[in-house]
């Protein structure tokens, strides 16, 4: 066990890492922390720190950083989550208000914590399993042609423009007030069979017109999103030298979906995990933190950022909590 005097060394080394980039020598430590201890009192802590894994040494001379180890015992017993200031709380309502729909609210969400943390955002795609048929409209843009629209209760909408000839538009009208009858508060699986019940009900010399109709809204409403998770801020891997050996095969690993979802899966949940280092059990993430946090009524979906070990903990978590709990309080009110 470390002592107290111990974990505030510790904690002062990370500290002064992640804001210098450079190690971190005793007596910086003295005069920056004030420690009330003697260098040489640091210098003991520091090799009793090292000894135990918690930092080490990268060259001779030089000072100390933190191992994934002293990452972790910080991020559990030293840091201090720090409030987001009012500046990022206006940051974050300005930028998601007016979102439109599910695609939006990703989309929108990924870019925020790519620009509040200056990491790599990743997003996922909430689970619509839960969600329900909100409203259905059909639209006539022309003679020969139908726009279909689906509102879920998530807050996607799906749409599909169909090329059926509309000789009565009253029919449109007919067969719309049907299709709400059947789908409202149904989940799409439900409103799928729903739907394919109400064609059988419809006569034949119709069909001709309500098939193509019930076709393009079925197919509406089984449409999924093109990406099941969202990357924004790849470039601020740049900012640092961190990854020179590793960058490659990681931007390829950032490529791929499946191992992108497996990566936030492994972080789903109601509260914010982080993932040090050799913790991530993909080789190319071992040289990353993963910051993320389940987020929807029932924290199905995830989001976070990955960076380096050398991170701002406290800053970077608040953050992700923060914009977690705003996109599940969009879904679960919207």
């Amino acid at each position: 066990m470390l002592d107290d005097r111990k974990l505030e060394v510790l904690k002062a080394i990370v500290t002064d890492y992640v804001s210098s980039r450079e190690p971190v020598g005793s007596k910086a430590l003295v005069e920056r922390h004030k420690l009330d201890v003697s260098a040489a009192t640091v210098r003991n802590d520091m090799a009793a720190l090292e000894e135990e894994g918690y930092i080490m040494q990268p060259h001779t001379s030089a000072g100390r950083i933190p191992t994934d180890k002293g990452y972790r015992l910080f991020v559990d017993r030293l840091a201090q989550i720090k409030p987001l200031s009012s500046a990022e709380r206006t940051a974050i309502t300005s930028f998601m208000n007016g979102t439109a729909d599910v695609d939006d609210l990703v989309t929108r969400t990924v870019r925020l914590l790519a620009q509040l943390t200056r990491q790599v955002a990743i997003v996922q795609y909430p689970v619509a399993q839960r969600s329900t048929i909100r409203h259905v409209e059909f639209i006539l843009l022309t003679p020969d042609r139908v726009l279909v629209i689906v509102v879920q209760s998530s807050g996607r909408v799906d749409q599909a423009t169909l090329e059926v000839p509309v000789t009565d538009e009253s029919e449109l009208h007919a067969l719309r007030s049907k299709v709400l009858a059947a789908v409202i508060g149904k989940t799409p699986a439900d409103a799928a069979s729903a739907l394919a019940s109400l064609l059988e009900g419809v006569a034949p010399d119709a069909r001709s017109f309500a098939g193509p109709v019930v076709a393009g809204l079925l197919e509406a409403i089984a449409a999924e999103p093109a990406a099941h998770v969202l990357v924004a801020g790849v470039p601020n891997l740049a900012s640092g030298p961190f990854f020179e050996a590793n960058l490659r095969p990681l931007l390829e690993a950032l490529e791929e979906q499946v191992v992108l979802m497996r990566l936030l899966g492994e972080a789903a949940g109601d509260d914010v995990t982080v993932r040090i280092g050799q913790e991530n059990t993909d080789e190319p993430f071992q040289a990353t933190s993963l910051i993320a946090s389940g987020y929807g009524a029932d924290f199905s979906a995830s989001l976070g950022v990955l960076g380096p070990t050398r991170m701002d903990y406290p800053s970077t978590i608040a953050a992700v909590r923060a914009v977690a709990r705003y996109v599940s309080r969009f879904l679960t009110v919207g």
